[in-house]
């Protein structure tokens, strides 16, 4: 009891309130208090140390982004953050089980090797074709060769890169023209004596 008479202030209620006005501070508390228990929670389920940190920063990313849906009317601000973190979990395990069906659609639809003795012209259009790729954004390069050397479509490597589809469409259409025209640049100088 305080002095008063009236009970003490609640150290979550407190922490709860700074929290949805913005403070910062409440965020770091937050997290000293219950990063731990995110981090474990992710190690138990997923399969790397480093899915359980990007899951602990998601979470608290998530929250502080959040912090105005929270109301302490419907539950404490351990609870809340720990909904998060199971969503956010569940979230992560769909997209590893993605990549995984992706994986396999791309293992089980992969063409014949390659034969040990390449045709002397093919190893030229590999050659300039892979140069020309070098010239491409990370981006552009990434899902141009999913799509042409590995044959997915728009929606399968949007789930594989996490890029949105309209932006795997818009770097897919930029790369292929500026591969067309450097390689169109290529044939006129081929063709002049």
């Amino acid at each position: 009891m305080t002095p008063g008479g009236d009970p003490p202030p609640d150290p979550d209620a407190l922490l709860a309130a700074r929290f949805a006005a913005g403070d910062e501070h409440a965020l770091r508390a937050m997290y000293d208090r219950w990063g731990g228990l995110v981090y474990r929670l992710g190690r138990q389920t997923l399969p790397s140390p480093s899915d359980a940190e990007d899951l602990t920063q998601a979470t608290f990313v998530a929250a502080w982004r959040g912090r105005t849906t929270f109301d302490p009317e419907r539950g404490r601000l351990a609870g809340w953050v720990i909904g998060i973190a199971k969503r956010q979990l569940i979230d992560r395990l769909r997209a590893l089980q993605r990549e995984e069906r992706v994986a396999r659609v791309v293992e089980a639809t992969a063409g014949p090797p390659e034969p040990a003795q390449p045709n002397p012209d093919r190893v030229l259009d590999r050659l300039v074709v892979a140069d020309r790729l070098a010239q491409l954004s990370p981006e552009q390069r990434q899902v141009v060769q999913l799509a042409f050397f590995d044959d997915l479509t728009h929606t399968q490597i949007a789930a594989l890169t996490g890029l949105p589809l309209g932006t795997v469409k818009s770097h897919l259409r930029r790369g292929v023209s500026r591969l067309r025209r450097s390689w169109e640049e290529v044939d006129d100088a081929a063709r002049r004596p």
